[in-house]
């Protein structure tokens, strides 16, 4: 049987009804990785996915990367434990794509909501695909074959995470471990072919041909341009749910509006490739 699958928005969003993940066939993975082509995230509600599922479920995908650094589930290190009561997790709350300051940034993400606030937490999703068919054909034009830097250093300054000389060590050896890398503003799709545009307040620091001001200006547009309404989706999340979302594509920002309050994520992080722009023939 089919999946069902209901659109959000025109631009960005699905919901996927009509399939337990935690026991899926051929066909539904196939159904489920061409409605994250189009729709660049998808959603299933009351889905309790168990940690081995998540990781096959990402796994479909690709190749899974495993974090160095945030504890995972015991027997599947795949599979990331995002604990508001155990990590600072503030810093989602400004729009990025994951990992840009990668030379191969990830290509998505399984997320399943495991402990939700009584209110607060709501995550938001926009797209890279809508945003740039939105803007001007003029600028358009201007921005393609443009590059850009991705700095680890922008969402993690020194004088908010290093408090002391141990953290101050730890962070500038990560610096080091991760130095600006470049990536063109508008990406081609690697699968799809669509044009993406892909820079991100979280990472993106400057547009390398243009002057400093001019760079500035251009970037402070494409941010605010990119995330407005039409392009983007806000999802109220259930405790079971799982989204999966194309990082090549889509932009998010994760809300800290629940203050003490218990909030636990499984993820599931996908490996990506190497960024690229190709003039359509």
């Amino acid at each position: 049987m089919s999946l069902i699958i209901e659109t959000i928005k025109p631009a960005i969003g699905a919901i996927i009804t009509g399939v337990d993940l935690n026991h899926l066939n051929k066909q539904h993975t196939t159904e489920i990785q061409q409605a994250l082509l189009k729709h660049h995230v998808i959603f299933f509600r009351e889905q309790q996915l168990a940690p081995q599922a998540q990781a096959a479920l990402a796994r479909s995908f690709g190749s899974l990367h495993i974090h160095p650094i945030y504890p995972s589930i015991e027997g599947v290190p795949e599979v990331l434990v995002l604990d508001s009561w155990q990590q600072d997790l503030r810093d989602n709350e400004l729009w990025h794509t994951d990992v840009t300051f990668s030379q191969t940034p990830p290509l998505g993400c399984v997320l399943q909501a495991i402990k939700i606030p009584a209110t607060g937490g709501d995550t938001l999703w926009s797209s890279g695909v809508a945003a740039f068919a939105g803007l001007d054909i003029n600028l358009q034009h201007k921005l393609r074959g443009l590059t850009a830097t991705h700095d680890i250093r922008k969402s993690f300054p020194i004088e908010r995470f290093a408090t002391n000389e141990i953290e101050r060590e730890k962070l500038l050896q990560t610096f080091k471990r991760n130095p600006p890398v470049v990536h063109p503003v508008v990406r081609t799709h690697p699968v799809t072919g669509q044009s993406v545009l892909f820079v991100s307040e979280g990472f993106t620091t400057r547009i390398n041909e243009l002057s400093q001001q001019e760079s500035d200006e251009l970037l402070e547009f494409l941010f605010e341009n990119s995330t407005q309404e039409q392009f983007h989706l806000r999802w109220q999340w259930q405790e079971g749910d799982v989204a999966i979302w194309d990082n090549r594509c889509t932009q998010h920002k994760a809300l800290f509006d629940y203050g003490d309050a218990h909030r636990i994520m499984h993820r599931a992080t996908i490996n990506g490739d190497t960024p690229y722009y190709q003039q359509a023939s």
